[in-house]
């Protein structure tokens, strides 16, 4: 039964854990989709390389967002303070909540993104002139992540602990 006296924080480094994670693996998703579409462009034109890079890396941010939400969850719980943080079940349940809300959203809207992106590098493929549209579209779905990263925010701000 000592394995139950800490849940709440194994629960809330769960939840830290699967908001960087999920992120993050949404974000090699994303940047892998538009690297694929970008080789096969950089094959016939690789002049466009700027192009491409700019729109490979907007699927990455997810990533990157995923990891602000697990460090402010970690320095919320205390743990970069040298102790290890006593949480209750129901505050572990309520850093779970607020890591998913990065981890799941994140991981969407990365792949999410680098489907977009991938379909603009197609666009500067035949019209580079036209990337703007092709990133604004792209940015589009950031605006959803950014959504995610405010909402975990707030909800890990709003802790006690």
């Amino acid at each position: 039964m000592e394995f139950l006296a800490n849940t709440g924080t194994q629960i809330a480094f769960i939840g830290a854990v699967l908001s960087v994670a999920l992120a993050c693996a949404g974000s090699g998703k994303g940047v892998g989709l538009v690297g694929e579409a970008a080789s096969g462009v950089l094959s016939e034109d690789p002049g466009k390389f700027s192009q491409c890079l700019i729109l490979e890396i907007l699927p990455g941010t997810q990533g990157l967002y995923g990891l602000v939400i697990w460090f402010f969850a970690m320095m919320k719980m205390g743990f970069f303070d040298g102790g290890m943080p006593v949480l209750t079940f129901e505050e572990g349940l309520g850093y779970l909540a607020a890591c998913l809300a990065m981890g799941i959203g994140g991981y969407v809207t990365a792949i999410a993104q680098g489907r977009t992106a991938a379909s603009a590098v197609s666009l500067i493929a035949k019209r580079p002139e036209e990337m703007s549209k092709g990133i604004i579209m792209a940015i589009m779905v950031e605006f959803y992540a950014i959504l995610c990263l405010l909402a975990a925010f707030l909800m890990l701000n709003s802790m006690g602990v």
